[in-house]
Protein backbone atom coordinates (compact mmCIF):
# COMPACT_ATOMS: atom_id res chain seq x y z
CA UNK A 1 0.00 0.00 0.00
CA UNK A 2 1.24 3.43 -0.78
CA UNK A 3 2.16 5.57 1.92
CA UNK A 4 -0.79 7.83 2.88
CA UNK A 5 -0.59 11.34 5.35
CA UNK A 6 -3.38 12.39 7.41
CA UNK A 7 -3.96 15.85 8.31
CA UNK A 8 -7.49 16.42 10.38
CA UNK A 9 -9.53 14.45 8.16
CA UNK A 10 -7.90 14.55 4.81
CA UNK A 11 -5.58 11.41 3.59
CA UNK A 12 -3.19 12.53 1.31
CA UNK A 13 -0.54 10.20 -0.98
CA UNK A 14 2.48 11.74 0.13
CA UNK A 15 3.25 12.29 -3.66
CA UNK A 16 0.66 14.59 -3.92
CA UNK A 17 2.76 17.01 -1.76
CA UNK A 18 5.37 19.04 -3.27
CA UNK A 19 6.22 21.03 0.44
CA UNK A 20 6.14 21.99 3.88
CA UNK A 21 6.47 25.74 4.41
CA UNK A 22 5.41 27.87 7.70
CA UNK A 23 2.63 29.23 8.76
CA UNK A 24 2.27 32.26 10.96
CA UNK A 25 -1.33 33.35 11.55
CA UNK A 26 -0.33 36.71 12.98
CA UNK A 27 0.90 37.46 9.40
CA UNK A 28 -3.19 36.77 8.35
CA UNK A 29 -5.48 38.59 10.70
CA UNK A 30 -8.78 37.83 8.96
CA UNK A 31 -8.01 34.54 9.47
CA UNK A 32 -9.43 32.81 12.67
CA UNK A 33 -8.76 29.12 13.63
CA UNK A 34 -8.95 27.53 16.77
CA UNK A 35 -6.32 24.79 16.44
CA UNK A 36 -2.87 25.86 16.83
CA UNK A 37 -1.71 25.24 13.22
CA UNK A 38 2.09 26.07 12.12
CA UNK A 39 2.72 25.00 8.57
CA UNK A 40 1.03 24.88 5.66
CA UNK A 41 1.33 21.63 3.38
CA UNK A 42 1.25 22.72 -0.61
CA UNK A 43 -0.23 20.10 -2.77
CA UNK A 44 0.25 19.27 -6.16
CA UNK A 45 -3.03 20.48 -7.17
CA UNK A 46 -2.41 23.47 -6.21
CA UNK A 47 -4.96 23.19 -2.82
CA UNK A 48 -2.81 23.61 0.78
CA UNK A 49 -3.21 22.42 4.26
CA UNK A 50 -2.73 23.46 7.49
CA UNK A 51 -1.35 21.40 9.95
CA UNK A 52 -0.03 21.66 13.09
CA UNK A 53 3.52 20.17 13.19
CA UNK A 54 6.49 22.34 11.60
CA UNK A 55 7.99 21.97 8.49
CA UNK A 56 11.10 20.06 10.29
CA UNK A 57 8.87 17.93 12.24
CA UNK A 58 7.13 17.17 9.15
CA UNK A 59 10.63 16.17 7.14
CA UNK A 60 11.17 14.21 9.98
CA UNK A 61 8.51 12.22 10.11
CA UNK A 62 7.79 11.54 6.27
CA UNK A 63 11.29 11.38 4.69
CA UNK A 64 11.00 14.89 3.22
CA UNK A 65 14.34 17.27 2.70
CA UNK A 66 14.74 20.53 5.07
CA UNK A 67 15.92 23.53 3.68
CA UNK A 68 17.21 25.58 7.35
CA UNK A 69 17.37 29.16 5.77
CA UNK A 70 14.11 28.93 4.49
CA UNK A 71 12.41 26.50 6.98
CA UNK A 72 10.87 24.65 4.12
CA UNK A 73 10.72 20.84 3.71
CA UNK A 74 10.58 19.07 0.00
CA UNK A 75 9.15 16.09 -0.81
CA UNK A 76 11.66 13.86 -2.90
CA UNK A 77 9.36 12.34 -4.78
CA UNK A 78 8.93 15.34 -6.83
CA UNK A 79 10.92 16.42 -9.38
CA UNK A 80 12.21 20.24 -9.00
CA UNK A 81 14.06 22.98 -11.11
CA UNK A 82 16.50 25.43 -9.66
CA UNK A 83 17.12 28.30 -10.96
CA UNK A 84 19.02 31.33 -9.83
CA UNK A 85 16.87 34.70 -8.59
CA UNK A 86 17.26 38.46 -9.70
CA UNK A 87 14.31 40.57 -9.09
CA UNK A 88 13.04 42.98 -12.39
CA UNK A 89 12.11 46.72 -12.50
CA UNK A 90 8.30 44.96 -12.32
CA UNK A 91 8.97 42.66 -9.79
CA UNK A 92 10.98 43.26 -6.57
CA UNK A 93 10.51 41.13 -3.59
CA UNK A 94 10.77 42.86 0.05
CA UNK A 95 13.31 39.99 0.81
CA UNK A 96 16.36 39.37 -0.75
CA UNK A 97 15.64 36.08 -2.36
CA UNK A 98 18.50 34.13 -4.69
CA UNK A 99 16.69 31.02 -5.51
CA UNK A 100 13.63 30.04 -7.37
CA UNK A 101 12.29 26.57 -6.91
CA UNK A 102 10.33 24.88 -9.06
CA UNK A 103 7.87 22.09 -9.88
CA UNK A 104 4.20 21.40 -12.41
CA UNK A 105 1.26 21.00 -11.01
CA UNK A 106 -0.89 17.97 -12.25
CA UNK A 107 -2.50 20.09 -15.23
CA UNK A 108 1.63 20.45 -16.25
CA UNK A 109 1.37 24.30 -15.41
CA UNK A 110 4.58 25.57 -14.42
CA UNK A 111 4.66 26.49 -10.58
CA UNK A 112 7.32 27.76 -7.74
CA UNK A 113 8.71 28.65 -4.78
CA UNK A 114 11.01 32.07 -3.51
CA UNK A 115 13.53 31.19 -1.46
CA UNK A 116 16.55 32.29 0.73
CA UNK A 117 18.77 29.41 0.41
CA UNK A 118 21.59 29.85 -2.13
CA UNK A 119 20.85 27.83 -5.48
CA UNK A 120 23.63 25.48 -5.12
CA UNK A 121 22.64 24.43 -1.48
CA UNK A 122 18.85 24.20 -2.85
CA UNK A 123 20.31 21.73 -5.76
CA UNK A 124 22.34 19.68 -2.76
CA UNK A 125 19.22 19.88 -0.52
CA UNK A 126 16.15 19.45 -2.67
CA UNK A 127 17.75 17.80 -5.62
CA UNK A 128 20.58 15.46 -4.32
CA UNK A 129 19.56 14.68 -0.64
CA UNK A 130 22.98 15.92 0.72
CA UNK A 131 21.92 17.17 4.12
CA UNK A 132 24.33 20.70 4.92
CA UNK A 133 25.54 18.29 8.68
CA UNK A 134 26.84 15.69 6.60
CA UNK A 135 27.75 16.91 2.55
CA UNK A 136 29.96 13.79 1.89
CA UNK A 137 26.51 11.86 2.20
CA UNK A 138 23.07 11.53 0.36
CA UNK A 139 20.23 11.66 2.66
CA UNK A 140 17.55 9.11 2.17
CA UNK A 141 14.41 8.37 4.08
CA UNK A 142 14.80 4.62 3.87
CA UNK A 143 18.42 2.96 5.55
CA UNK A 144 20.32 1.18 3.13
CA UNK A 145 19.70 -2.31 2.37
CA UNK A 146 22.80 -4.17 4.65
CA UNK A 147 23.46 -7.44 3.14
CA UNK A 148 25.25 -10.65 4.93
CA UNK A 149 28.41 -11.58 4.25
CA UNK A 150 29.79 -15.21 4.56
CA UNK A 151 31.77 -16.30 6.47
CA UNK A 152 35.05 -18.42 5.32
CA UNK A 153 35.81 -20.99 7.30
CA UNK A 154 39.30 -19.72 8.86
CA UNK A 155 40.47 -23.52 9.89
CA UNK A 156 43.15 -25.29 8.10
CA UNK A 157 42.50 -28.06 5.64
CA UNK A 158 43.73 -31.36 6.11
Amino acid sequence: MAKVVTIGRRVLPIEDIVLVEPFDPASRPDFKAGEPFKARVLLLGGDSVLTKSTPKEFADEHGFRILPQDNVATNPAVRFEVENFEPTESYKPPQAFLTRLKWRDHGRNEQSKLLLTKPEAVVDIVLRGITESSPDQKASPEPPVRRARRRRDTAPEQ
